[in-house]
Order: structure tokens, then C-alpha cells, then sequence
């Protein structure tokens, strides 16, 4: 089974709706992990914005990516220019999507305009998702 690895540094929000959106996305035939250099914990606005399309997060967690097993990932997918891919993962097929961070810790940035980024960001890695999953395929059809 082809495995996939969605890196981000505090595996807080990118990360995590890659995760849920890479399994509806890449179907049962992929295994999909999400890790960070810096976890911290799901961010509530990701599960928030990943529920209004139907796709669950609350079973997802923030892991450090030292606690995943290299032999476990074929693919490593990073979403932030500042993650920092382990050696360990060096060997492995790398995609780099660049995904602005949709967190904000600006007290000033209301509700609304927090959900707003969530939204395209989610939507964002969703268009992204679906293009490499043709990728994958055919690299898969391929090999």
C-alpha cells in the first residue's frame, strides 16, 4: 500500500486538512500520515471548515514527526517552506505545496476573516490534492 506524508511545522492546520483530505482524496489504496518538527495540537478552526465538506478530523492528532516510522512513507508532502525534512525521509518521493498558514495569532483578525482563511487554505490544498493524485497514479501505474 503507498503511503503519504503531510509534513507542516506545528501539524496544527495545513497539515491536519491534508491528512483528512488526502484520505478522501487518495481513496483506501493510500495510507495518510500528518507530522510536524513542532507540534502542537489540531487547530479548531481546521476540523471546523474541513466539516462544513463532510471530511472528519476529530480522530486526527498532532505528532512529531521523529515519532514516524521512514519505512511507513513511500511519499513526503510538505506544505510550509520553514519544515525541515528529516534524513530519515531523505530517500523518499518529496512534493513541495506551498500553502500559506491560515493561523493568525493577531488579536485584531475577527472571526469571519479567520474562518475566510481556513476556507481557502482548505480549498487550496483540496485543488492541490486532486491534481497530484493523478501523479500518483500514474507514477503507480508506472512503476
Amino acid at each position: 500500500m503507498r503511503s503519504v506524508l503531510f509534513l507542516c511545522v506545528k501539524n496544527s492546520a495545513r497539515s491536519q486538512m491534508a491528512e483528512g483530505l488526502g484520505r478522501v482524496i487518495f481513496g483506501d489504496g493510500v495510507r495518510v500520515q500528518s507530522a510536524g518538527s513542532e507540534p502542537s495540537h489540531v487547530s479548531p478552526w481546521a476540523i471546523q471548515v474541513c466539516r462544513e465538506i463532510g471530511v472528519d478530523l476529530g480522530g486526527q492528532s498532532s505528532k512529531f514527526v521523529g515519532t514516524i516510522d521512514p519505512d511507513s512513507v513511500d511519499t513526503v508532502i510538505r506544505l510550509c517552506a520553514e519544515e525541515v525534512c528529516p534524513a530519515t525521509l531523505s530517500g523518499k518521493q518529496h512534493y513541495y505545496l506551498p500553502i500559506d498558514d491560515p493561523a493568525s495569532d493577531d488579536p485584531d483578525v475577527d472571526p469571519e476573516e479567520m474562518r475566510a482563511r481556513f476556507r481557502r487554505a482548505r480549498d487550496e490544498i483540496k485543488e492541490q490534492l486532486t491534481s497530484l493524485a493523478a501523479i500518483l497514479d500514474r507514477s503507480e501505474t508506472s512503476a
